[in-house]
């Protein structure tokens, strides 16, 4: 399981991005600037996606990979806003948006999830909104936050719809763990966990043939795919670069 380390992603804008149409987004209009999120997220691969679209806003990004890390941040900074994906490996992520909207100077919280249900769940343990899985929209991402921090947006922003392609390297990161899991034994809890955990992460990669195999892996005892399983992660693991998009099975 993961150590309990807050990791800062900082915000590092470049000189200006291509847009469709022969624009250029300048570096000027960073709508979010000043602004500090923390994602409460476990894939790397999904934290890669909210940092490069809080770095084409300005905003900073600070990441916490468990329930755990996360109460330790907010015990010494406050973000503007927590992102909170629900399926965490310390428990679920409605419990903690639960605990932060009943503090004191509660930072707007924002639900996340790739499962359908998760938008419901979110709201009604209190989250302000909710995002979508797979995060690939850099405008439906920037309307969310500028919806629910008005009186700290900057500035106007193109909102880029270029292509958002995380880095790869943290997709292999996170097959890895999922692997990682499948070796050390799964109990009821590590199955639910490591099903949702590697679902989320093949359907953010377009990985359909992975996501179904992890999404049934979770609906039965997993001792029958857990071959199966472990071989497809090897392959993705061993060629990573290959495994985004439609990998084969």
């Amino acid at each position: 399981m993961p150590s309990n380390l807050t990791v800062e992603l900082p915000s590092l804008p470049g000189r200006g991005s291509a847009v469709p149409g022969g624009m250029t987004e300048m570096t000027s209009a960073l709508p979010l600037r000043g602004v500090t999120v923390l994602a409460v997220e476990d894939s790397r691969f999904a934290s890669e996606a909210l940092r490069l679209m809080c770095q084409r806003l300005g905003a900073r990004l600070r990441r916490a990979e468990t329930i755990q890390a996360a109460r330790s941040h907010l015990k010494l900074y406050r973000p503007n806003v927590v992102i909170v994906d629900l399926g965490l490996p310390d428990g679920r992520g409605e419990a903690l948006i639960r605990e932060i909207v009943m503090g004191p100077h509660a930072p707007v919280v924002l639900g996340m999830s790739g499962d359908v249900a998760g938008r419901a769940s979110a709201l009604a343990a209190g989250a302000e909104g909710f995002l979508d899985k797979p995060l690939e929209s850099l405008a439906a991402f920037q309307a969310v936050l500028v919806r629910h921090l008005p009186e700290k947006v900057t500035g106007l922003s193109l909102a880029n719809e270029a292509p958002l392609v995380p880095d790869t390297l943290a997709l292999r990161d996170d097959f890895s763990r999922a692997a990682e899991l499948i070796e050390a034994g799964t109990n009821p809890e590590t199955q639910a966990y490591l099903a949702n955990f590697l679902t989320g992460v093949a359907r953010h990669a377009h990985d359909t043939a992975l996501a179904e195999a992890a999404a049934s892996a979770g609906a039965a005892p997993l001792s029958g795919r857990l071959d199966h399983l472990r071989a497809m992660l090897r392959r993705r693991i061993d060629g990573a670069d290959g495994a985004f998009g439609d990998a084969p099975g």
